[in-house]
């Protein structure tokens, strides 16, 4: 699998915050090789990136990321090569579940197929008026249970509207991924990067400890097998962060009526 150089863009927007692009719009930025390599480079550049807290996931074009690129794909002749490609593009999805940061998906047209799953695989989504998400895998022959999504489409919207999806390969609109909660909100074409932006500014106003513990502690919960785990994990957490400096530094701005200064400490 080749592709020219730089599929993904990468900019720093100050305030802690990243945006990453994937940039191959001829292809609906479809996953070719290049770009499955250059985004498992960034998951694992910003796993020691301290100093951003948030990361916005968009397409570059008219397009989120339309799966696997066909085009580029040469189907290997062993199970053993087929399997190592598998694991690779799967590998993306724990990454970015893995991340300290929060991932906002900035979906701005269709996400199909491994380019759903990316976008699953965010903490939250945003949607353009225009964008579209499709399983698609079912409709290739194949299982419509993977790249992670089997596991997370039901916890996102439940297990009735996952199957519906799994088991057609329908594309479902931006209004429709409304509906079953699959986003948070739609925008108007062209507004989404901004409103996820936003969003991350929002969530950055909070201290950084704070919401990289609720962002694990939330993950975790998908796993948990009981109320009481659930609890026992939420009761050490909260007990540790009571012991940051930014704790008593976001109790004293409540009471003095003064933004925050969080150090991470």
């Amino acid at each position: 699998m080749a592709d020219p150089a730089e599929c993904l863009r990468v900019d720093e927007l100050g305030s802690g915050i990243m945006r990453l692009t994937m940039a191959r719009p001829e292809r609906l930025n479809a996953l070719s090789g290049a770009l499955i390599d250059e985004l498992h480079t960034a998951f694992d550049r910003l796993r020691t990136r301290t100093d951003v807290r948030a990361v916005v996931l968009t397409g570059a074009g008219r397009g989120f990321c339309a799966g696997l690129d066909l085009a580029d794909y040469t189907p290997a002749d062993s199970p053993q090569a087929r399997f190592a490609l598998q694991e690779r593009i799967a590998a993306l999805v724990v990454k970015m579940r893995e991340l300290p940061q929060v991932v906002v998906a900035a979906v701005n047209g269709p996400a199909a197929g491994g380019g759903l799953a990316l976008a699953l695989a965010a903490d939250v989504r945003y949607a353009s008026a225009s964008a579209s998400f499709g399983v698609s895998f079912v409709r290739l022959g194949l299982s419509g249970a993977d790249i992670g999504v089997s596991w997370l489409l039901p916890r996102l919207v439940g297990a009735s509207a996952a199957f519906e999806l799994m088991l057609t390969g329908r594309m479902a609109d931006s209004a429709h991924a409304l509906r079953i909660g699959l986003v948070s909100a739609v925008t108007d074409d062209g507004e989404v990067v901004a409103a996820a932006e936003d969003f991350a500014r929002e969530v950055l106003a909070n201290s950084p400890m704070g919401v990289r513990m609720t962002k694990q502690v939330m993950w975790s919960q998908l796993e948990v097998g009981s109320l009481r785990a659930g609890v026992d994990l939420e009761n050490r957490t909260q007990i540790m962060t009571s012991f940051s400096d930014d704790h008593t530094e976001a109790v004293e701005a409540f009471l003095a009526k003064r933004p925050a200064r969080f150090r991470d400490r």
